[in-house]
């Protein structure tokens, strides 16, 4: 029986989001992400043909938005390639926490949709997984472009501008407000934006263009602690403000937060004189706030030994097996 294999990353939150202007001057939802490489999901698709089309098993079984995918792509895929519809087994493992806003929702989505064209031969595009993404859960993060910066509208699945090839190199502390716990997206206000609201969103779009085109990462800082700020008109984190004063007091280039979820982020410019000790002041000073510090990790390839947690660590962390259900955030590491 044919078997198809995908893979999908996650991501640390937005560095901005918020409504701006399409080419044709319609408002769209859309944002910014952080990407972060380590954590991620993994599909495997068993696809037995033959059998009914809605077949389909998932391990672990509650990934709903999984096997909405692997059933749209199933569709799609066996249309294109002339065979009938069938069922199948997906079997989803990763290692990214759920309800921080990390994306792993569609990082499952994208991972399932990769592989089940993989067990058709195919190879889609990413704007191809993202309209299958966007189907099967309302809306997406922008994960299926591999951590290229664009200003992503997530609920039509497509690129509202592309903002270069990558972002400025960055340093970021990560931490998780609220104590980690998961955030109810369908239960906050919602806020229709004013025209005000989208001309500031505007701004803060021109000035990441530049930030990106030069390098700037002071400036995207700005930027993102101007998105988080404006966050906090619907998600009123109690330690937000304690988070910006830490900032400015260690002399990081700005914050970064999940609209979404609970994890968020002080960003350091890795050029900034006395690094080490300015990462090691977040560190202890997030722990006299009681924000528990989560992952230090870089935007770019390091040898894993420059910073206080390394590039990549996650205390307690373990590969899940094929029937380990998605587990909630561990604290206090991803």
């Amino acid at each position: 029986m044919p078997t198809g294999t995908g893979h999908a990353p996650c991501h640390h939150g937005e560095l901005l989001q918020g409504v701006f202007l399409d080419t044709d001057g319609r408002r769209c939802a859309g944002l910014v992400t952080l990407p972060m490489a380590g954590p991620g999901s993994r599909a495997e698709f068993l696809r037995r043909p033959g059998t009914a089309p809605e077949a389909l098993t998932a391990v672990p079984a509650d990934r709903t938005k999984a096997v909405r995918a692997a059933s749209l792509a199933v569709a799609e895929y066996a249309e294109r390639t002339g065979q009938p519809p069938c069922g199948g087994e997906l079997r989803l493992t990763g290692d990214i926490p759920v309800g921080l806003g990390m994306g792993s929702s569609t990082s499952d989505v994208i991972a399932t949709v990769r592989a089940v064209a993989d067990s058709y031969g195919l190879r889609p595009t990413p704007e191809a997984v993202a309209r299958l993404a966007v189907r099967a859960e309302q809306a997406c993060d922008p994960l299926m472009l591999d951590g290229r910066p664009v200003l992503f509208a997530q609920r039509e699945g497509r690129v509202l501008e592309a903002l270069g090839p990558a972002l400025p190199p960055l340093v970021v502390v990560g931490c998780a407000l609220g104590g980690g716990a998961p955030v109810d997206t369908l239960s906050l206000p919602v806020r229709e934006p004013e025209e005000g609201d989208v001309r500031a969103w505007e701004r803060l779009r021109t000035l990441l263009r530049r930030a990106v085109a030069t390098a700037d990462a002071r400036l995207l800082g700005e930027v993102a602690t101007a998105s988080a700020r404006r966050g906090q008109q619907v998600l009123r984190h109690p330690e937000f403000e304690a988070l910006a004063a830490i900032h400015r007091r260690v002399g990081a280039v700005g914050v970064q937060i999940a609209h979404s979820g609970a994890v968020a982020g002080v960003l350091f410019d890795p050029a900034a004189p006395h690094l080490r000790h300015r990462v090691r002041g977040c560190l202890r000073a997030l722990d006299a706030h009681g924000i528990p510090a989560t992952r230090t990790f870089t935007t770019f390839p390091t040898t894993g030994k420059e910073f206080p947690h390394g590039s990549a660590h996650r205390r307690g962390d373990r590969p899940a097996g094929p029937d380990t259900a998605r587990r909630p955030a561990r604290l206090p590491a991803f």
